[in-house]
């Protein structure tokens, strides 16, 4: 299995050439280049959050809870929130995701389990695109899609180093399958994962209907100047000759 520093190092080379390639190739707004960088980098250690202790956990969830209100500020703005309203649920958020976000992903999940597939990775991408503020789906898809690429990474080393070679021949580990997968072990595990995938992509489609009801979409649309007067004389002069 893959250490954290091995996850981190190969995740971060990932974020330094998504966000470079995006700059330099498409030419996209370099603070969006480095925001996705960043976050390919560290969703490389979210499929860890499933370990009961150590770095990974530690370290995903103190970033999460850190970032998170930062990255919603937009979004509060949009709803017309006051400052101090912002900054009460900025709070909210960071301690929700400080210590229960922490406890519930202690108590629910098992190393290995379904924080370690596919749709994991569909989902942390998606939650990313919801929270994401900009309101070019383009930049959005861009950000999500760096979340998505660290976590698959993760993935895949893991799947890498569940091969082994003895005299030249692989081998293949017990934990070999456990990463890269669409199912994992138990009914009910795979029942929630789909479960949320299916809401969240849901949420994804109709995101941009959400948008439109914001306050700042519903403003009336300006009043078209009126017309001079001599202009209205000439059409009342018209439907007169019509007439």
């Amino acid at each position: 299995m893959a250490g954290f520093k091995m996850h981190i190092t190969v995740s971060s080379t990932l974020g330094v050439g998504y966000g470079l390639g995006a700059f330099f190739g498409y030419g996209l707004p370099a603070p969006s280049c480095i925001l996705a960088g960043t976050l390919c980098g560290v969703s490389g250690m979210l499929p860890d959050l499933d370990s009961d202790s150590g770095v990974p956990l530690r370290e995903s969830i103190t970033f999460a809870a850190a970032s998170l209100p930062m990255l919603l500020i937009d979004r509060f703005q949009q709803l017309g929130w006051t400052p101090e309203t912002m900054a009460l649920v900025g709070a909210g958020v960071y301690v929700a995701v400080r210590f229960g976000l922490a406890e519930i992903v202690r108590k629910l999940t098992v190393h290995r389990g379904m924080f370690h597939s596919i749709p994991a990775a569909l989902i942390a991408a998606e939650v990313f695109y919801l929270i994401a503020s900009h309101n070019e789906p383009t930049i959005r898809l861009y950000k999500a899609g760096g979340v998505f690429l660290g976590f698959m990474s993760h993935l895949v080393l893991d799947e890498i180093y569940s091969v082994s070679f003895q005299g030249g021949i692989p081998r293949l580990k017990s934990s070999f399958g456990t990463a890269v997968k669409f199912i994992g072990d138990g009914f009910l595990p795979n029942l929630a994962t789909y479960a949320q995938l299916i809401a969240l992509s849901y949420f994804v489609l109709q995101d941009s209907q959400l948008l439109d009801n914001l306050p700042e979409r519903n403003l009336a649309k300006p009043a078209a100047p009126k017309r001079e007067a001599a202009e209205q004389f000439a059409e009342e002069v018209w439907r007169r000759v019509v007439r």
